[in-house]
């Protein structure tokens, strides 16, 4: 039984290592603690922003959230931080703001802290507006051996505008930021992220991100939606502003017909050369259902993609759009999918009284079955569940076992399991 209960713990630390995921979340705040001519308390009021941000955090639950249009000042990113601190993690931390260009918007990052750790942060360019890296680590139980995995986040905000001096204005941002990668590195685990304001991938800027000289350098689109975006009912479910069928003032009106919010992944993440892998079919657009083209995304037919109060925390918080995908850490290189599990991203809260609250994110619509193993390795409760695609949350009513440690293990339809442990009260 000892020798069985060694099994489970190793296959703990190698499920933690090989296949825990991370949430990442580009999202423009929409002048957020900035108050403008237009953007003023009544129709931008950051306290009520703090309300619907904590919302959509919570909803999402981002292990990376990078953000646009972020007053460029301390203070109020700190301030950020605290209220993020009251969701689902008390874990959130920052970078120091280091900024160089005179904008008085700026981009920033918030982590979760029990997942990874900051490296340090670089400029990548300054003409207009800073574009920033910030170079991540994750926080591997071999951490003290330097076992790690990295991952760059280049955070821009390009240029707004139609015409042809602002789509040049966006490729002089983009090109400076590229040549920058290639003298820094060239191959790694990047992250090219933020809201471009792009309206076709005819833009200059879209073809320097995709087709870069150095092939090595190349970005890809998880979603693979090159096209004419701008007002094209085609890329109705890839839109990301605006949240706003008619302005308030401050959020840009015009409805859901442009998609200038993404986050590209390089060629490492894509093919899991470097530990860090995009889990593919993650990318979401959060609040787009595709039936709200030109529209409101709280107007009939009722929008269903998430719950009431974060399409509403979405509507009025912003007139953009967050996007998200999900990153497999440490997959092996040339690793097929199909050999993890179908689910990810196993979370529960200890210590546990009566229920056992499990939450966790499936690929596809699949058989799990739950074991669990007190601590001579003994099964002592089992069961079978079906998991739908997305977000899913099961409940395990252990009030009948007596106190101490378990080993929950997660098993899908494929055999391939994960284990967490369990500290019942």
């Amino acid at each position: 039984m000892n020798k069985l209960l060694s099994i489970l713990f190793l296959f703990f630390s190698f499920y933690l290592n090989a296949q825990d995921t991370i949430t990442v979340m580009q999202y423009n705040l929409l002048n957020y603690g900035n108050y403008t001519s237009y953007c003023t308390s009544n129709n931008n009021n950051v306290n009520q922003k703090d309300n619907y941000i904590k919302t959509i955090i919570n909803y999402v639950k981002p292990d990376i959230f990078s953000v646009n249009e972020m007053v460029a000042q301390e203070a109020m990113m700190e301030h950020l931080k605290s209220k993020i601190n009251e969701t689902w993690t008390d874990k959130y931390k920052r970078p120091p703001f280091v900024y160089e260009a005179s904008d008085y918007i700026a981009n920033t990052v918030y982590y979760n802290s029990e997942k990874l750790s900051f490296k340090k942060q670089y400029i990548a360019q300054t003409y207009l507006r800073d574009i920033n890296i910030f170079k991540f680590y994750y926080n591997f139980a071999t951490l003290a051996e330097g076992d790690t995995a990295f991952v760059y986040c280049v955070v821009a905000h390009l240029k707004a505008g139609s015409g042809t001096s602002n789509s040049n204005t966006r490729k002089i941002m983009v090109s400076n930021a590229m040549s920058y990668l290639e003298n820094f590195d060239p191959v790694n685990n990047y992250l090219f992220m933020g809201d471009f304001n792009l309206y076709s991938s005819s833009e200059p800027a879209w073809d320097i991100l995709t087709n870069y000289s150095d092939e090595r350098l190349r970005f890809n689109d998880p979603v693979n939606k090159a096209g004419e975006w701008n007002n094209n009912y085609e890329y109705r479910y890839y839109h990301t502003q605006s949240t706003h069928k008619n302005s308030n003032g401050c959020a840009a009106g015009g409805g859901m017909d442009d998609r200038f919010d993404y986050i590209l992944i390089s060629n490492d993440i894509k093919q899991g050369n470097k530990k860090v892998k995009y889990l593919t079919n993650s990318y979401k657009t959060i609040g787009q259902d595709g039936k709200h083209f030109n529209k409101n995304i709280n107007d009939s037919p009722t929008n269903t993609s998430v719950p009431s109060n974060v399409l509403n925390a979405l509507y009025h918080n912003s007139d953009h759009l967050p996007v998200t995908l999900k990153l497999v850490i440490n997959a092996p290189v040339g690793i097929k999918e199909n050999v993890l599990t179908v689910f990810s991203e196993v979370r529960l809260v200890n210590p546990v009284k009566n229920n056992c609250k499990i939450n966790f994110y499936s690929k596809s619509n699949s058989k799990i079955t739950l074991t669990l193993f007190d601590i001579t390795g003994k099964a002592v409760y089992s069961f079978e569940e079906r998991a739908k695609t997305g977000d899913n949350e099961f409940n395990i009513n252990i009030s009948k076992l007596n106190s101490g440690f378990y080993i929950l293990k997660m098993t899908d339809e494929k055999n391939a399991s994960v284990t967490k442990k369990i500290i019942k009260n």
